[in-house]
């Protein structure tokens, strides 16, 4: 099985979407600076309990820990908002709100990733990578 991809962040998403539709509370993917830093974002904001980055042999994996054992996924739904034929860019004015504040949408903006809010509070924009509720 490959593991290349041509949108690597949607499947990332689509792990973590089958691990819990499954009831899996963790998964492996493989590594990217991107990646982790949507992860990151995720865990940061409580969408995700736990990331860790593994050197396993040639490339680098990273073990993302959706929820523990003894409690429910936080995540209801996790969307990819821009894809590689059609990108979206928001500008500071016109990032979405999600689920009028309970969700947040992941930008990656000229200074690194941020949630939407951040990202208005810095006058930024950017593209919509997803949202997540």
């Amino acid at each position: 099985m490959s593991t290349t991809t041509t949108d690597p962040i949607a499947d990332m998403l689509t792990r973590i979407r089958n691990a819990i539709s499954v009831r899996k509370s963790e998964i492996l993917v493989p590594h990217s600076k991107v990646k982790e830093s949507v992860a990151e974002l995720l865990v940061k904001n409580g969408f995700l309990s736990k990331v860790e980055v593994n050197e396993l042999g040639v490339g680098k994996m990273m073990k993302i820990t959706i929820y523990s054992e003894d409690t429910n996924p936080n995540i209801t739904s996790i969307v990819r908002l821009s894809k590689p034929g059609r990108r979206q860019y928001a500008n500071a004015g016109h990032i979405p709100t999600v689920k009028r504040g309970r969700g947040i949408v992941i930008i990656s903006t000229s200074k690194g990733m941020m949630t939407g809010d951040e990202a208005r509070q810095e006058h930024l924009g950017g593209e919509l990578m997803c949202e997540v509720y």
